[in-house]
């Protein structure tokens, strides 16, 4: 098992499925990410670098792509979507293909 995998082992069951989720769409656009920690967060790391984080918090789930950039650059797709410079906040699972362009952003970042 990796830091995700733990991660997600200590969660109630619903809220493990749309944060897992999360991290099956990013696999999909990164296969080769690999499970570890990026600023203490479980994450998906790319390149020995943080690719993307997906959080439980009291009242929301919580994306940080490690970017602010990779926030940026999908903001048309966050309409009414809660989101600061490095966090995307939501309390409704974000659709796929927000997801899949953000992680694609994020990856293209990290492939320069």
């Amino acid at each position: 098992m990796g830091t995700i995998d733990d991660y997600l082992a200590g969660l109630d069951p619903d809220d493990a499925a749309v944060i897992a989720h999360v991290y099956d769409i990013a696999r999909e656009i990164v296969p080769d990410a690999e499970q570890g920690l990026g600023y203490g967060m479980p994450a998906l790391r790319y390149r020995d670098t943080s690719l993307l984080s997906v959080m439980r918090a009291k009242s929301h789930f919580g994306v940080y792509p490690f970017s602010p950039a990779a926030i940026v650059d999908i903001l048309p797709l966050l309409g009414g979507v809660d989101h600061a410079k490095g966090t995307i906040r939501f309390t409704e699972p974000l659709p796929d293909d927000t997801i899949r362009a953000l992680v694609a952003a994020r990856k293209a970042q990290l492939d320069l």
